[in-house]
C-alpha cells in the first residue's frame, strides 16, 4: 500500500550541514517552552535566507501565538523566498489561533522543512495547502529528536494515554524506606531540587492514597526560576484514592493546585475539603481502580506527560500492566537493610529469563546522588 500523499519521507541524509543548523536551532528554542506550553507541544521555528537567520521563535503558551508566527514577524519581509525550519508540522486547523500555515503561504516563504508530522493536525491539510501554494515542503529532519522533545503529546494523540514516568528513589540496596515506613529524605538536596525540573514539564503529578496517608505530600512543582519569571505551574495534581481517605488538611486539597481524585463508583466523601479537589468516579479491577481507564482519562482531558511519585505498590502495578514509559530513579549513597521497603511490588519470579530488562537512556550525578533514566 502506498504512503498517503500528505507523508513525506524525503531522508536526513539528503539535507545540508546547514539545513541541520538550522533546525538543531529552532529545537533548542522549543525547549524554552519546556515548562510552559501544555497541552500543546513544544515548538521552535528558523526563519533563514541560506546561512543567515532572518528570524526565529517557539511556542510559549498555549493559547498564545504559535513559534511560526513569532518567526515571521521577526523575519518581516525578509521572510519571502527563505527557508522554514519548524520542529512540528505547522497547524492547518483553526483553535485559539489562526492556522500558521496559511501564515507561511501569506509570507511567501520559497521552502518548509519540517522535523516530524503531527497526526492531529492530519484533517487540517497543512502541507497540502503549502504545496499547492508553490513551497516545496520536506520533513523527517532531525524526527526523532523533535519526538524525543513531545514525547507526551504523541504518546496522547496517538496512544491515547499520556506518557507515563515512574519516579523513584531508593538506598544502594533497593530499598525506599525503613521498615516503619519512614523515608525522608533517602536523596540529597541537589536531586530533591532536580526532581522539580522534571514535575514542572510534567501535564500531572499522580500519587496514591497510601503515600497521601504515609507523607502528606504537597506534589506542587516548587521551581525558582519559574517563580521568578512569574510563571504558573500547569501542573495537575491527581490522587488514586479508591475510597475517598484522603483526611481533611491533607496538602493535596490546599486548593492552591488543581486537583483530580479518581474513586471508585459508590465511594462517599467524609468531609467538605473534598470540594476542593474534582472527584472523578473509574470502575475497579480486582479490588483496584481500572489504571487502564484513568490514564485514558486523563488523555482525554489533554494530560500529556504524568510523573507518578508513589510507593511499591501503585508504582509496581503500573510497569507490570505495561503503562510505564520510563524510571526516572535516583540512587543514595546509603545502605536501609534487608527489612527496609523494597522499590516495586511484583509478583515472584521462577526463571531469570522471565525478568523485565530496560535499557539506560541517561545516567549521572546528581550532587551525591545518581540518576538513572531507563526505558524498555
Amino acid at each position: 500500500m502506498s504512503a498517503p500523499s500528505h507523508e513525506l519521507r524525503a531522508p536526513e541524509s539528503g539535507y545540508s550541514v546547514v539545513d541541520h543548523l538550522h533546525m538543531a536551532r529552532a529545537l533548542r528554542l522549543a525547549e524554552r517552552g519546556l515548562y510552559t506550553t501544555q497541552p500543546n507541544p513544544r515548538v521552535g521555528c528558523v526563519i533563514a535566507q541560506g546561512e543567515e537567520v532572518v528570524g526565529e521563535g517557539w511556542h510559549e503558551r498555549a493559547g498564545e501565538p504559535h513559534a511560526e508566527v513569532f518567526a515571521l514577524r521577526s523575519a518581516g519581509a525578509r521572510a519571502q523566498g527563505a527557508t522554514a525550519y519548524v520542529t512540528l508540522e505547522p497547524c492547518g486547523l483553526h483553535g485559539r489561533t489562526p492556522p500558521c500555515a496559511d501564515a507561511l503561504i501569506e509570507s511567501r516563504v520559497a521552502r518548509v522543512v519540517i522535523a516530524g508530522e503531527d497526526v492531529f493536525q492530519r484533517n487540517g491539510g497543512a502541507i497540502e495547502r503549502m504545496r499547492a501554494a508553490g513551497i516545496v515542503v520536506e520533513s523527517g529532519l532531525m524526527r526523532d529528536a523533535a519526538r524525543e522533545l513531545n514525547r507526551g503529546f504523541f504518546s496522547r494523540v496517538e496512544r491515547g494515554r499520556p506518557w507515563v514516568r515512574l519516579k523513584l528513589a531508593m538506598s544502594l540496596d533497593g530499598r525506599t524506606a525503613l521498615a516503619n515506613g519512614e523515608s525522608k529524605w533517602i536523596t540529597g538536596a541537589v536531586a530533591r531540587d532536580d526532581v522539580q525540573h522534571w514535575r514542572a514539564q510534567s501535564s500531572a503529578i499522580l500519587t496514591g492514597i497510601g503515600t497521601v496517608l504515609a507523607d502528606d505530600p504537597h506534589l506542587s512543582v516548587r521551581l525558582a526560576s519559574m517563580q521568578n519569571q512569574g510563571k504558573p505551574s500547569t501542573t495537575t495534581r491527581i490522587v488514586l484514592d479508591r475510597e475517598l481517605r484522603t483526611p481533611a488538611g491533607a496538602k493535596v486539597l490546599d486548593h492552591s493546585v488543581s486537583t483530580l481524585i479518581f474513586h471508585a463508583h459508590g465511594a462517599k466523601p467524609a468531609h467538605s475539603d473534598f470540594d476542593r479537589a474534582e472527584l472523578i468516579a473509574v470502575e475497579t479491577r480486582d479490588g483496584r481502580l481500572d489504571l487502564a481507564q484513568v490514564l485514558e482519562t486523563l488523555a482525554a482531558r489533554k494530560v500529556n506527560e504524568l510523573q507518578v511519585e508513589a510507593g511499591p505498590t501503585l508504582c509496581g502495578a503500573l510497569l507490570q500492566g505495561g503503562w510505564a514509559d520510563e524510571l526516572l530513579l535516583y540512587v543514595a549513597p546509603i545502605v536501609f537493610g534487608d527489612r527496609a521497603r523494597p522499590l516495586l511490588a511484583l509478583p515472584d519470579l521462577t526463571e531469570v529469563t522471565q525478568a523485565r530488562r530496560l535499557r539506560i537512556v541517561d545516567q549521572r550525578r546528581i550532587g551525591d546522588d545518581i540518576r538513572i533514566l531507563y526505558r524498555e
